[in-house]
C-alpha cells in the first residue's frame, strides 16, 4: 500500500481542494473580519483568533472567483507557512481524509499560469476529482501585497 497522508477537503465554487493537514494550524467559523486599508482584493482584512491577529484571504476572490456573502457553512482554515500564520476563507471544510501519494498527480500542462501555481497536484478521491492546494504558492505569489499586511 502506497504511504497516505492526512488532508483537509473544504469546498470552493462548487469545486473540491485539499490542504494538506500538516499545514493547517486550526479550523474555525467566519466571526469578525475587520477591513485593513489598501488590502489587496482578495484579503478581506484581518481576524482575531487565539489571541494573534491573522490576515484572512478570500479564496474565492484570489482564484479570481465571484465573491459571495459569507454563511453558516463558510469556515477560515488558518494555515501555517515559513513561520507566518494567515487565514483562508472557503466556502465549506469539514472533510478529513487520508490521501495515497501515488493518488495525487501533477497539474496538467494546460493550467500553467498563476492559477495552475496554486495546484500542487490533482486528486480522485470517492470518485470525485479534488485539486490539492498549494500553500506556500497561495501566500507567496501576491506580488508582494502579503507583506505590508499584519500579523501579531
Amino acid at each position: 500500500m502506497a504511504n497516505s497522508e492526512p488532508y483537509i477537503l473544504f469546498e470552493l465554487a462548487g469545486a473540491a481542494y485539499a490542504v494538506a493537514s500538516a499545514n493547517v494550524q486550526r479550523m474555525e467559523m467566519i466571526e469578525n473580519v475587520t477591513p485593513v486599508p489598501n488590502a489587496p482584493a482578495f484579503v478581506d482584512g484581518v481576524v482575531f483568533s487565539r489571541g494573534r491577529v491573522v490576515p484572512a484571504i478570500n479564496l474565492r476572490r484570489r482564484f479570481g472567483f465571484d465573491r459571495v456573502p459569507y454563511d453558516e457553512k463558510a469556515r477560515l482554515i488558518v494555515v501555517a507557512h515559513a513561520d507566518r500564520a494567515v487565514g483562508l476563507i472557503v466556502d465549506s471544510a469539514r472533510e478529513f481524509v487520508n490521501v495515497p501519494s501515488d493518488a495525487i498527480h501533477p497539474p496538467p500542462e494546460g493550467l500553467a499560469g498563476m492559477s495552475g501555481n496554486y495546484l500542487s497536484g490533482i486528486a480522485t478521491i470517492g470518485g470525485r476529482v479534488v485539486l490539492i492546494l498549494n500553500v506556500a504558492e497561495v501566500l507567496n505569489r501576491t506580488d508582494g501585497s502579503m507583506t505590508a499586511l499584519p500579523e501579531h
